[in-house]
């Protein structure tokens, strides 16, 4: 028989760590400028495109810059992104995930299906697919309550 101390001690194992928070901006460089100015370290830069980013975000082909910021402690992140293609958009109403300032918050999860069907109960809908990169992770965006973009990731191996 399941007890409610074993639903609870399930649930909150569930999930592992908040990965990151996603930040849409315009000028990569000025942004990163002022963050490190508050304290966060540039961790790396990259371009990321693709058929498998494109899969997840929903937006097809895609080209992006991306820079990773790290909080001095070294447990948090933040993801900047510059969209070269296809365009920013404006308008925050049912916003896309490359809208200007933007934001979607990434969560770590031990079983991306599991939390998937369970966030799916509470009105989660899928925005692209779940995809696999590399043999690293497993992830997908969705859309939560009020239409907030969320990321979940689970790590392989």
């Amino acid at each position: 028989m399941l007890r409610l101390d074993d639903i609870l001690y399930s649930r909150r194992m569930a999930l592992k760590r908040m990965d990151n928070v996603g930040i849409v901006v315009d000028n990569l460089e000025g942004t990163i400028d002022f963050f490190q100015e508050l304290g966060l370290e540039l961790e790396g830069r990259a371009t990321i495109e693709g058929e498998w980013a494109g899969r997840i975000t929903g937006l097809g082909d895609q080209r992006v810059e991306i820079a990773m910021m790290r909080t001095p402690d070294g447990h948090s992140r933040l993801e900047l992104s510059r969209f070269l293609t296809p365009p920013i958009v404006a308008d925050h109403r049912n916003a896309p995930v490359n809208a200007l300032g933007y934001l979607r918050v990434m969560f770590a999860v031990d079983d991306l299906d599991e939390t998937l069907d369970r966030l799916r109960k509470r009105g989660a809908q899928l925005v692209g697919e779940v995809v696999q990169y590399k043999d690293a992770y497993r992830l997908c965006y969705i859309r939560g309550p009020e239409g907030i973009l969320i990321g979940i990731a689970q790590e392989l191996g």
